[in-house]
């Protein structure tokens, strides 16, 4: 099982109807099975917000040094902010972009409870006579693709089998999503903008920008490019859902390696931190397809922190988070270890994102 392309789904139905149309479920959830890749169009967005976005991102990205400085993600414990080309680090290697990171805003916690609980907290945003529109553009687009997302998860939810309002109903009470604003600079030879991996939350959204870049690793280990189409936004699942599902649902690796200069911003949903990672209550068809498939049945997960150090190879682990915000702690502790370790460096004995000895 393969392929070759990235298929590509009007996604109108689903937003123009009170209730999940059951044809564009079964559909979406088939490609989301078999790719875990889509271009969608129709998607409701307006042409409007994403050009005050990749306007907002071009104005960010040309400031002074100094002046990005003032949001810079190494001042916030909860790893928000902007940071500089090859802070963040996917399978122990640079990724070569700058981005800024904006999660949902919750009051800080403190420091009772799981580990992960110190990823609420406060975002960082430039003043209006800084960078004019930076949190209310930035707010405005991260609404709207929380309303796309929602649908598409509905629609996920009935192709499953399960209620439309199933998955959305497993969030809590704080969930925890995150936009990124992305500026790839023309990678260089042996390098990657960002390095092979899976994303780690639920499912996300990819406004791509005008410029290629993006490719998806199909089952043959072939890397397909993502094709540029106006006014398309890219779909794909995370580790969280295949978690979930049992491997259903598989969070494909992909990674960008850009010619030229790239914008592009993504938002990835994801629920409260304490919400469990436990399987769906799936009817037995969806185990027995994945048993009778070696692409899901042996689909692993990127590693955690000590994986990654004694050499497991990306996205090959058997571990399986038992909360969202177990998920999260691993990815940060991952990507940023200098950061956790200066903001959280007493917690760094932990196992599976619980204290041992705090």
């Amino acid at each position: 099982m393969t392929f070759t392309s990235i298929p590509i789904v009007d996604v109108s139905t689903v937003l123009d109807s009170d209730d999940t149309p059951a044809d564009f479920a079964a559909e979406f959830t088939d490609i989301c099975h078999h790719v875990g890749f889509a271009l969608v169009t129709n998607h409701g967005i307006s042409t409007e917000l994403q050009g005050e976005t990749f306007d907002l991102m071009k104005r960010f990205f040309e400031l002074p040094l100094e002046i990005k400085q003032l949001i810079d993600k190494t001042n916030s414990p909860q790893f928000r902010g902007w940071e500089p080309v090859g802070a963040e680090s996917t399978n122990n290697a640079p990724d070569l972009r700058e981005q800024i990171d904006v999660w949902t805003e919750w009051p800080e916690h403190g420091t009772s409870g799981p580990d992960y609980n110190r990823l609420h907290g406060p975002n960082q945003w430039l003043a209006d006579d800084v960078l004019p529109g930076h949190r209310s553009i930035s707010l405005r687009w991260i609404a709207a693709l929380e309303h796309l997302a929602d649908h598409l998860m509905s629609a996920l939810a009935v192709g499953l089998g399960l209620q439309s309002d199933h998955l959305r109903s497993l969030f809590g009470d704080q969930p925890m999503s995150l936009a990124k604003f992305i500026h790839y600079p023309p990678t260089p030879a042996g390098g990657a903008g960002v390095n092979p991996h899976h994303d780690a939350g639920f499912l996300t959204i990819l406004a791509p920008g005008p410029t290629p870049g993006l490719q998806v690793q199909n089952p043959a280990g072939d890397w397909v490019d993502v094709p540029v189409i106006e006014n398309t936004f890219v779909i794909n699942l995370g580790e969280v859902l295949q978690s979930m599902t049992g491997n259903y649902l598989v969070a494909t690796p992909h990674r960008v390696v850009t010619d030229a200069e790239r914008y592009s911003s993504g938002y990835f949903q994801g629920p409260s931190l304490t919400t469990q990672l436990t399987r769906l209550p799936l009817a037995p068809e969806f185990a027995s397809t994945v048993a009778a498939s070696p692409h899901h049945h042996d689909a692993g997960f990127m590693p955690t922190p000590d994986e990654a150090q004694s050499g497991t190879a990306a996205m090959t682990s058997e571990h399986r988070p038992g909360t969202y915000g177990e998920q999260l702690w691993n990815y940060f502790h991952r990507s940023y270890g200098e950061q956790m370790a200066h903001h959280h460096g007493d917690l760094l004995t932990t196992t599976n994102g619980i204290s041992t000895g705090n």
